[in-house]
């Protein structure tokens, strides 16, 4: 009813109905509710297959290794880091260093070792122990050291193996090179540089295996490169994996190259094995020895050692330390002479007089010719044996 026609002092009546829409068909744009309902949940579902399959994606990249032991997922062997201490505390007993020469001279050669047999089998590098002059001292985890005998060596590959007179030795566990993979953990340890005390420890990762590399005389292969830190005095100790497995035995670095060493396979290394405890190899117990360390003398030849030892020759081995009790001692050589000839023969590099030692036999006696202050003196010397 109108307001006009209500009684005086009535009320206005309330309404019995909803007003009429003031438009009567939808508003161009807007979505009915059932189609918005439609389309969130298309949108949830959309959101949770993305996490899914998200989560799935994160567990196949961090991976699942089983045979190298470095990461698992898989029951009670959750992902955790590197666990450092572990490998060493399954390592470093039968991590030993190796003395060759006299530890207070710079010429003294120093290096590391592998134990692989509770009876005092030592891998080594060949170069460790190449000049040892018949004196190698092993410094084991305890800090106990004893003498060491060649036992075979191969100067191609780089792989030596010694006997230390020790029983009752912890020996390593030798994984497989050939179950590594390119981003493996890996870690390095030996006497690094000397320095003595408890060996030294780097972690890395496998960079590249079957690797070749060479120094115009001696070429390696089958290595394994890795950015752990090989320093020398790392040569000859062990590449272990994520498990504490033996996987390479350190053998080079590349001069003025950043995270970049080398260990050899130890698959390698085991083909080797049986040759070698059978006294095989170009460098056993029984190989000729003169008992000096030298250098090559060429243009390259440090000025200073030049001077000091009074070198005219341009061409030689110029004798950098001379063994205690050796065949060079007793012949009457001496540090700073350069050898320039062995039985008449031309010696212009120090591995030509390493070869010529070594084409004789112990017991040979032969003429060696050296320049000494600018002037040559020959002498009468007897090989010795390693």
């Amino acid at each position: 009813m109108a307001d006009q026609d209500r009684p005086h002092g009535a009320g206005a009546t309330p309404p019995t109905r909803l007003p009429a829409p003031l438009i009567d068909r939808p508003v161009p744009g807007a979505a009915p509710r059932r189609e918005r309902s439609h389309a969130l949940t298309a949108f949830v579902s959309f959101l949770v297959g993305a996490l899914v399959v998200g989560a799935a994606f994160g567990v196949y990249a961090l991976g699942e290794r089983r045979s190298d032991g470095t990461r698992a997922i898989s029951g009670d062997d959750p992902v955790t880091a590197l666990d450092i201490r572990k490998i060493l505390d399954k390592a470093q007993p039968s991590v030993v260093t190796i003395q060759t020469g006299h530890q207070d001279s710079i010429f003294g050669g120093s290096g590391s070792g592998v134990i692989i047999s509770d009876d005092g089998l030592i891998l080594t590098n060949a170069h460790v122990i190449a000049g040892a002059g018949g004196t190698i001292e092993v410094r084991f985890d305890d800090g106990s050291t004893g003498a060491a005998n060649l036992v075979g060596a191969d100067t191609g590959q780089d792989i030596a193996l010694i006997r230390a007179d020790r029983g009752g030795l912890t020996p390593a566990e030798l994984g497989s090179s050939a179950n590594l993979r390119v981003g493996d953990d890996v870690v390095a340890i030996g006497n690094a540089l000397n320095l003595g005390g408890d060996p030294s420890v780097t972690r890395g990762i496998v960079s590249a295996k079957d690797r070749s590399i060479t120094d115009g005389r001696v070429s390696l292969d089958h290595l394994i490169q890795t950015d752990a830190a090989i320093n020398p005095g790392n040569s000859g100790g062990p590449l272990v994996d994520a498990a504490g497995r033996v996987v390479g035995i350190n053998t080079a670095i590349i001069e003025g190259a950043q995270n970049v060493g080398f260990s050899i396979a130890i698959d390698s290394v085991k083909a080797l094995l049986p040759s070698l405890e059978s006294g095989g190899g170009d460098l056993t117990g029984n190989t000729a020895l003169l008992g000096v360390r030298s250098i090559t003398v060429d243009a390259d030849l440090d000025p200073g050692l030049r001077q000091q030892y009074g070198v005219v020759a341009d061409a030689g081995a110029l004798i950098a330390a001379v063994e205690p009790e050796s065949p060079a001692e007793d012949g009457g050589l001496e540090v700073g002479d350069v050898v320039v000839e062995l039985n008449s023969d031309p010696i212009g590099t120090n591995e030509q007089l390493t070869e010529a030692v070594r084409s004789h036999e112990p017991g040979d006696a032969v003429t060696i010719t050296v320049e000494r202050q600018g002037r040559r003196r020959s002498f009468d010397v007897t090989l010795g044996s390693n």
